[in-house]
């Protein structure tokens, strides 16, 4: 019996042989080996065998044969698998089942003779009976072939029933791929078909959950996005190489983690879109079996959302655009409606709280002459009218760099003080230069008492709309200017003739008294004749000057005609006209240089009077005036 195993451990080595043993006559073996190319391993291999033999051992206890002797079942790597013995079979997990069958063979060697008979059936693997018959038995070998050939039927069975399980599996799994495939052309069409970013989101993460039940979906942007819906997680860029969503971004490919068996743990793929990366999806696997064909259909689906998510942020985009563009018309028509400096600024203030949705506005002008940023306009009465520092503050910041500012939370890092921020609490900020002509006139200021309120798209707008309001300042300047041009004589600085008029007109409407000053320079033809036209042009000037000096921002001063002067005093009574005339008298005398004099003639008006005009007022002043130069001139005369 030991010749026989040494031999069959020789025919596997050969993978094919034939042994006839001499000293055994009743013995033959012959082995055809081929290793297992059907997907079985040794296991499965075993656990096939065994059922086999168990189908068929129940078959022959049901038939009652009479067998004398012992059948042995061995695999194509010479392991004995089960026993057949007397009408019961006996499964063998120990010495025979571990390669070790000669500890079993040799309790059978001194009483037994052996025949092995090799079983051919349809799959590569091979297998054999060994029968053990006692000495002296009659029993042929044909015995032996018949209960091989009989295992046969019940082998293939057991291996058509393995391969109708294995093709269920396939075919299920074949129906799950197709059925993840029909909702990923499902998820793709309803992305494509939506041009809300939040829709967009919020549609991925649904589609993922149906996909996957125990999968755990993160979505993590690297742009501003506040969904109503779900949760977005930023981006962490502060540990690139451990962070697996922060390298996917970064290179723009699905990462995945394993765990120690080989099965994936998590997973991130990028939004990708044809303008770049715009964030990740990252998900945690609980209990799910997440395979790497999945991972690759996920990156597809992700791909896909991230064109849809660019899609859907050019669309709403290309609306903010088209609202701004609207806004900005709208606010330049009816800016450009006004040519007054405090209509503008007020209604600019106004605008631009509801524009920004903030909680103050404060728009301040440069005077330029004393160095000043003086608030035109603002929602908060205390700084009305307040003056700053050309240097002072954030607008002080704006109007030295002409940059546009944006502060997130002034709290955090006041490094600027400003009155503005402090007096209402205020932690976020935008600002903007007023620019006209390439110089600063004036600092917009936004605020909110909320930090991070403003966005990058409100600082972009916002100095947008600032250049606006300069070309409004600019137009209302400009007006003003040609206006005060028309009313005003270029060598005095005083009023024309026609404006006064006008204006005493208006005031003898609504006021109840008011005087009226004719001032004429004594002998100014002789100036021009003996110190030229020019010295004369220099006593206007000095004349008008000290005018200027000695009355009311409210008095009206203008030229009555070549050396004439005029001043209206509104609500001035004669006696206090009498003294200004005597102040500004008095001051030509001593103040020009060459020296004249002045004769003055004054006349007023009253509510009570019988006849108010301005004809009347002018006529009295007139004949004042000549009878003072007619009585030696340099003197005061009333009308």
């Amino acid at each position: 019996m030991k010749g026989y195993f040494q031999r069959l451990e020789m025919a596997s080595e050969n993978k094919s042989a034939y042994f006839s043993m001499e000293e055994e006559p009743n013995f033959s073996l012959r082995c055809e080996y081929r290793p297992g190319s059907n997907g079985l391993d040794e296991s499965s291999l075993k656990a096939l065998l065994l059922e086999s033999f168990g189908s068929w051992a129940a078959q022959v206890n049901d038939m009652k044969p009479n067998m004398p002797g012992t059948l042995l079942l061995c695999d194509a790597n010479n392991r004995l698998i089960a026993l057949y013995e007397y009408g019961q079979m006996i499964e063998s997990f120990g010495a025979l089942s571990n390669g070790e069958p000669e500890e079993t063979a040799a309790a059978l060697e001194a009483q037994v003779k052996a025949l092995f008979i090799p079983v051919e059936f349809d799959g590569p693997e091979r297998c054999g009976w060994i029968g053990f018959l006692p000495n002296g038995s009659d029993q042929p070998s044909d015995w032996l072939r018949a209960a091989s050939l009989s295992f046969v039927p019940h082998l293939n069975w057991q291996l058509e029933k393995r391969k109708a399980a294995k093709l269920a599996l396939e075919r299920q799994q074949f129906d799950a791929e197709s059925k993840k495939r029909d909702l990923l052309y499902q998820a793709a069409e309803k992305l494509h078909s939506l041009i809300d970013v939040d829709s967009v989101l919020t549609e991925l993460v649904v589609r993922l959950n149906i996909l996957f039940s125990d999968v755990s979906v993160d979505l993590m942007l690297s742009q501003d996005n506040h969904s109503m819906t779900i949760p977005v997680k930023p981006l962490n860029f502060t540990r690139v190489e451990e962070d697996i969503c922060t390298r996917s971004f970064m290179e723009g490919k699905e990462m995945v983690v394993h765990h120690a068996d080989g099965s994936i743990r998590e997973a991130s793929l990028p939004l990708v879109g044809n303008q770049g990366v715009y964030g990740v999806v990252h998900m945690t696997v609980h209990t799910a079996d997440l395979l790497l064909s999945d991972i690759q259909m996920l990156s597809t689906l992700a791909r896909t959302a991230g064109t849809a998510f660019e899609n859907a942020k050019l669309y709403e985009q290309s609306n903010l655009l088209v609202s701004e563009l609207r806004l900005i018309n709208e606010i330049t028509k009816r800016l450009n409606q006004s040519l007054q400096l405090n209509e503008i600024f007020n209604f600019a203030s106004t605008e631009l709280i509801k524009i920004f949705d903030a909680d103050f506005c404060c728009i301040l002008q440069l005077d330029r002459t004393r160095g000043e940023l003086v608030v035109q306009a603002t929602n908060l009465p205390a700084m009305f009218n307040e003056n700053f520092a050309v240097d002072y503050g954030f607008s002080g910041v704006v109007c030295m760099t002409k940059e546009s500012l944006i502060i997130s939370d002034y709290w955090t890092n006041p490094k600027v003080r400003s009155k503005l921020m402090e007096t209402t609490q205020s932690r976020s900020l935008i600002a903007s230069p007023i620019i006209v002509n390439g110089e600063v006139v004036g600092v917009v200021l936004v605020t909110h008492r909320l930090p991070n309120f403003f966005s990058y798209e409100n600082y972009k707008l916002l100095q947008v709309l600032s250049s606006h309001i300069g070309l409004a300042i600019a137009n209302a300047s400009l007006h003003n200017e040609v206006q005060r041009m028309v009313i005003t004589d270029n060598l005095t600085g005083l009023y024309e003739r026609h404006y006064l008029d006008e204006q005493v007109n208006l005031h003898q409407k609504k006021d109840f008294c008011g005087s009226l000053i004719v001032v004429d320079i004594d002998n100014f033809k002789t100036v021009n004749d003996t110190f030229g036209h020019q010295v004369g042009d220099k006593i206007l000037i000095q004349v008008s000057g000290i005018i200027h000096s000695c009355i009311r921002d409210t008095d009206i001063a203008a030229r009555w005609g070549g050396e004439e002067l005029a001043i209206y005093l509104p609500q001035v009574s004669r006696d206090q006209s009498v003294r200004i005339a005597e102040r500004i008298r008095s001051r030509v005398v001593n103040e020009t240089d060459p020296k004249v004099t002045v004769s003055c003639g004054i006349s007023d008006w009253h509510w009570q009077d019988d006849k108010i005009s301005v004809e009347s007022l002018f006529y009295r002043s007139d004949m004042a005036l000549y009878k003072a130069k007619n009585e030696g001139k340099n003197q005061i005369k009333i009308g």
